[in-house]
């Protein structure tokens, strides 16, 4: 096959910071996706409703003249988030779902969630009204090894809270292990699990092994081969459980190439061409749209997209940037580390 056509894809996991950086990265996106779940980690983090708008005002405020592209709001779940205003702005259509962040798993988690029970009554209101919960899905216990954390996470608090409030519906946001697939897989229609397009394509030999690899470390960070293979098998199942969240999570080059580097690969130029050579290599080309189009909208209860994105073969390997300059500073583009033939269709 040297070309497919697929309904425009939408991103349900992305960071687009703000300011600045937001402005520089965003035409990356809106260039091939026509929706996206925006994180709400900034500093200070979108935690109201009121913040939401003022994100999303800002967001299509950066968005170039004759681009097109819904961004779809979140809530940063905090142990002193209201009830109401998260029923409110999900009645409202603004907010599409809550984002649960253990507090210090990731970048700008310091005010995430400590204490599970604080946030219950949170949790039974959007069980409720079936607004969706997005899990950053690790322990943040120093005495778990790092590899170890989401499967500690699945057993020690995701499976309790889903025996506790079965009817939450619940995103494992970039699952990066076997369990993580075989947990999402088993889960019934109240449970679904994003996968990136990075831990498609790097195990953390990758991240470690000719010497360290500041632009592949990412949390939840890369895991043994065996995981990788299994999100892939995961990922061209066509299995509506399983949708794609590309996480690209810009930094400046400055953060990332540090003593004390800043976690996230920033995907959003190049996702489509490699998830189109990663899904021909498993013989899954016909998978694509469910896995980037269809299989997302569905558990959001949206609807997908009529716009369609073609991808074509090309005979010789396709030149992606390798920095995205912006007023920030430089953004390094993930480069997957061999040729990709496919491109987007201009």
């Amino acid at each position: 096959m040297q070309e497919i056509t697929i309904r425009r894809p939408d991103d349900w996991h992305l960071h687009l910071r703000d300011g600045a950086m937001l402005k520089g990265v965003l035409p990356e996106t809106a260039r091939h996706f026509a929706r996206a779940i925006i994180m709400p980690n900034l500093v200070p983090p979108v935690v109201t409703a009121a913040d939401a708008s003022a994100y999303r005002d800002r967001i299509l405020a950066a968005l170039p003249p004759g681009m097109r592209f819904e961004p779809l709001m979140t809530l940063y779940l905090t142990e002193g988030t209201d009830p109401a205003d998260v029923a409110a702005a999900a009645a409202s259509g603004l907010v599409k779902a809550v984002k649960l962040y253990p507090a210090g798993a990731t970048t700008n988690s310091h005010g995430g969630v400590r204490d599970l029970t604080k946030v219950m009554a949170v949790l039974e209101k959007m069980a409720e009204i079936g607004l969706p919960l997005c899990t950053h899905g690790e322990v943040v216990d120093p005495e778990v090894d790092i590899f170890d954390r989401e499967a500690v996470f699945i057993d020690t608090v995701l499976d309790p809270l889903r025996r506790r409030l079965p009817e939450l519906r619940l995103v494992m946001e970039h699952i990066t292990t076997e369990e993580g697939v075989a947990y999402a897989a088993a889960g019934g229609p109240n449970l679904a699990a994003t996968i990136t397009t990075h831990h498609l394509i790097i195990n953390r030999n990758h991240i470690l092994v000719g010497g360290i690899k500041p632009h592949y470390y990412c949390l939840p960070v890369a895991k043994r081969e065996k995981h990788r293979l299994a999100l892939r098998a995961a990922a061209t199942s066509g299995r509506g459980c399983f949708f794609l969240g590309t996480d690209s999570a810009p930094h400046v080059d400055a953060l990332k190439e540090h003593a004390c580097g800043c976690a996230g690969c920033f995907t959003a130029t190049n996702t489509m061409p490699l998830l189109a050579h990663v899904f021909e290599e498993e013989a899954a080309l016909d998978r694509l749209e469910a896995f980037a189009s269809l299989n997302g909208p569905a558990f959001y209860r949206l609807p997908a997209n009529e716009a369609r994105l073609r991808l074509v073969k090309r005979p010789e390997p396709q030149e992606f940037p390798a920095k995205i300059i912006t007023e920030a500073g430089p953004v390094t583009v993930f480069n997957p580390g061999f040729p990709v033939q496919w491109q987007v269709d201009s």
